[in-house]
């Protein structure tokens, strides 16, 4: 079979005009759509607004460390992100994916190196089998397209309330004990009950309900939170 080349609309965000500039027009002559940016903030606004397909993150920022930035970018997108790091030590790599990374190279590296990385996270990306949507009453929750409805009307969601309402959703009916959201949600063995209380108090006021009259999320003292159609 011949090789097909993959292609998409990639954001690139270095801060160096030079490297930006040469990555910018070699990536385009292989076929991506790239679109740039030279600091974080303006990468994160880029990413809100209109979500390109895969992210390419430099580190060294001006404005903010890339690390942050990262964490910053998985807060609100779940968009594929390849950082770019002269950091080549093994517990630096690992804390990198840790924090959300999709795949790294490490400084420097050919657009031809870039291009091959980026393939390869788009094909595990386009390759991931096709998910029902979740539908519990009036709420749909659509897992693939990060989208979620309630009465036909989109929820404005942080990605970390869509993640905690997709996980509910899929284990509708029962509860869900606290660690179980910690491990699952947040990828952490332990922490705050506080952080699970605080989501839940905004993605509840986002589905027009409260701890006080609940309509889908309904709080267990002690045990969990269990997500079920209003009677």
């Amino acid at each position: 079979m011949p090789y097909c080349p993959i292609v998409a609309t990639v954001l690139l965000v270095e801060d160096d005009d030079h490297v930006r500039q040469a990555l910018l027009r070699e990536l385009r002559e292989m076929g991506h759509a790239v679109r740039s940016a030279g600091r974080a903030l303006d990468a994160l606004r880029e990413v809100t607004a209109d979500v390109p397909e895969v992210v390419v993150l430099d580190l060294g920022l001006p404005d903010l460390d890339g690390g942050e930035a990262l964490k910053m970018m998985r807060a609100v997108s779940d968009v594929p992100v390849i950082v770019a790091t002269a950091r080549d030590g093994e517990q630096e790599i690992i804390r990198l994916l840790g924090s959300g990374a999709d795949d790294y190279v490490v400084k420097p590296f050919s657009a031809g190196h870039l291009n091959a990385r980026i393939e390869a996270v788009l094909r595990r990306a386009r390759t991931a089998p096709r998910r029902d949507a979740l539908v519990v009453g009036g709420l749909r929750v659509d897992a693939d397209r990060r989208q979620a409805w309630l009465e036909e009307v989109p929820l404005q969601l942080s990605r970390r309330e869509f993640d905690l309402l997709a996980f509910l959703a899929g284990n509708a009916g029962r509860v869900v004990r606290r660690r179980e959201l910690l491990a699952e949600v947040w990828q952490q063995p332990y922490g705050d009950d506080q952080t699970i209380d605080v989501h839940l108090s905004w993605l509840r006021r986002k589905m027009g309900e409260s701890a006080a009259s609940p309509r889908y999320l309904h709080t267990v003292r002690g045990v969990g939170v269990m997500l079920t159609e209003p009677e």
